[in-house]
Formats: C-alpha cells, sequence, structure tokens
C-alpha cells in the first residue's frame, strides 16, 4: 500500500515526550494512489466507497429518463414557480441527485426517498408541473 509509520507512534508509545526527547510523533504516506483507504488518529475510521466517474453517456435507460425530468422539474422550479422554502429544498435535492447520478450513474435508494418526501410536501407542484409528476412517478411515488 506504501504507507509507512515512524516516530514514537511506530513505537507505541504515543506521546511524544516518552524517550523521544521532544521529538513529535509523525505519519508519512507513501503512494496512496489506487483505492487505498487510511485512518490517522485514536478515534479515526476509515470508509471506502467505490464511486465511478463516467458521465452521463453510461447511464442505464432507467436512470437516463430519471436524470432527464429531474433536469426538466429543476428547470420548471427556476421559471414557473415562485420560490418558497419548500421549492428550494426541493431544488437542492433535486441537484444534489443531478450531481450524484452523472458522477456514479445511479441515485441511491436514499437519494430516491428524499425526493420522494420532498414530492409528497409539494403535493400543490404534482398537480401543476407535469415535470414534478414524472419525478415523483420515476422514484417510486404512488399518486
Amino acid at each position: 500500500m506504501g504507507s509507512e509509520v515512524t516516530g514514537s507512534e511506530a513505537a507505541g508509545s504515543g506521546s511524544a515526550g516518552s524517550g523521544s526527547a521532544g521529538r513529535e510523533p509523525s505519519v508519512n504516506f507513501g503512494n496512496i494512489s489506487g483505492n487505498n483507504t487510511f485512518a490517522v488518529g485514536s478515534h479515526a475510521r476509515a470508509e471506502s466507497r467505490h464511486v465511478h466517474y463516467g458521465g452521463a453517456g453510461q447511464l442505464d435507460e432507467g436512470a437516463a429518463e430519471l436524470l432527464k425530468a429531474v433536469r426538466d422539474l429543476r428547470a420548471d422550479l427556476r421559471e414557473k414557480v415562485r420560490s418558497s422554502e419548500q421549492t428550494v429544498a426541493l431544488d437542492e435535492a433535486l441537484a444534489e441527485t443531478e450531481t450524484e447520478l452523472t458522477t456514479t450513474g445511479q441515485a441511491t435508494p436514499t437519494r430516491r426517498e428524499r425526493l420522494r418526501e420532498l414530492l409528497t410536501d409539494s403535493q400543490a407542484l404534482l398537480t401543476v408541473l407535469a415535470s414534478a409528476g414524472t419525478v415523483a412517478g420515476l422514484v417510486g411515488l404512488r399518486l
């Protein structure tokens, strides 16, 4: 992996004063390119999530349809609806969904659930904007 630990941390003492005459503990990382995970500190936790940065060209048909619907609804929110706390929250969730779709090729179940919640709270939009109804249907909201 190319990681190396040096100093008093390597000796397991955990304190800079014991036997190191004022030397600070140090950690050196070599080559960390690739699919490596590391954490530093007594309470550190390393998590690895593989993300494929492929772009919209690698979306499956359902994800591509959702991406188009998300973009259409965002445009409709900007052009046809007066801004409110509710529409701002919905637009932010749509923006996050768009980013997730374009970077990973999918929208996680958690992301879809969040959109369902926001769209449920925005029932008036569903009746006025066809794009809201399309997104609602694609994330599994039963109208």
